[in-house]
């Protein structure tokens, strides 16, 4: 039976009993990425990395192809993503743990698309690798063992949902969803953005940082997350959030944070800041 705990964050000495046996242990996806520097993951992933980790690129293996009015990093199609999975020798009953340099950002993007392909048994691991080199924990070089593929995982019913640039349009003035901005708090306000052509933020969101989940370069315990999403939300339920940043990544570090708390069921604009300011007709707000 999958442990709770795992199905949203796990801490670096419960992963290290777990990996002792490679046979029955979980499997480690290395998701760890640089926005700035695309190839970066990769040469982390070959400095060093968790034993017998897969390293998946974010532009590649946990984004699809990009179209005109996609975002920067749309979601794969599900089949696409299954094949990928298997081929890392993933089956349904795998235990899957994510993790990147340290913030979770990027895991939490893994997280999000392995549930949304239906698939429970899977955590971020807190404090990613930065916390797990600290502690002394052992650190592999090169690509280790390759994993035996397995057949593409079934498409199952998503344990996440998402939303369309349509959707959050059709609803902008209908006060039906709260929109919560994971962006910097000065790219929200429009006064610095530095990847998007238009600064800004769409009209009647709210802006809270992904990096408020954090402290000291964990995830808040979920008592502490679950106060202050719900002083956010005002008596909102968690299923009428709709959460977005620049292009459908570190958005999902709410959705999980979120889930941590007890609070799940909030939706993933997946185009997000990116694919809504890729139209000119679209309002844009700025300021708090």
């Amino acid at each position: 039976m999958l442990r709770h705990h795992c199905q949203t964050l796990i801490d670096g000495a419960e992963l290290e009993r777990r990996i002792v046996d490679t046979r029955t242990g979980p499997v480690l996806l290395d998701c760890r990425h640089d926005l700035t520097d695309p190839s970066a993951g990769r040469r982390a992933f070959a400095a060093g990395h968790l034993p017998n980790a897969r390293h998946l690129d974010l532009n590649t293996d946990l984004s699809g192809p990009l179209t005109e009015h996609s975002g920067r990093h749309p979601l794969p199609t599900p089949r696409t993503l299954a094949s990928r999975l298997a081929a890392l020798g993933i089956t349904p009953a795998t235990e899957v743990i994510c993790y990147d340099a340290g913030d979770g950002s990027f895991a939490a993007r893994a997280w999000w698309l392995l549930r949304w392909m239906g698939h429970a048994a899977v955590a971020v691991l807190d404090g990613g690798f930065a916390a797990w080199q600290s502690a002394g924990r052992h650190v592999a070089h090169g690509e280790g063992t390759p994993p035996v593929p397995a057949s593409p995982l079934p498409l199952r019913p998503p344990l996440e949902r998402h939303v369309d640039t349509a959707a959050v349009a059709r609803d902008l003035d209908s006060n039906r969803w709260l929109l919560v901005d994971a962006r910097a708090p000065e790219r929200f306000r429009g006064e610095h953005e530095p990847i998007d052509p238009v600064a800004g933020h769409i009209p009647g969101a709210i802006n809270r940082p992904f990096t408020a989940n954090l402290h000291g370069g964990h995830f808040k315990p979920a008592r502490q997350l679950a106060a202050e999403w719900q002083a956010l939300l005002s008596g909102r339920a968690t299923q009428d959030v709709i959460v977005y940043c620049g292009s459908g990544v570190t958005a999902c570090h709410h959705v999980l944070a979120l889930a941590h708390a007890g609070l799940p069921g909030a939706r993933l604009y997946a185009g997000s800041w990116s694919a809504w300011c890729g139209d000119a007709t679209r309002p844009v707000a700025k300021g708090a």
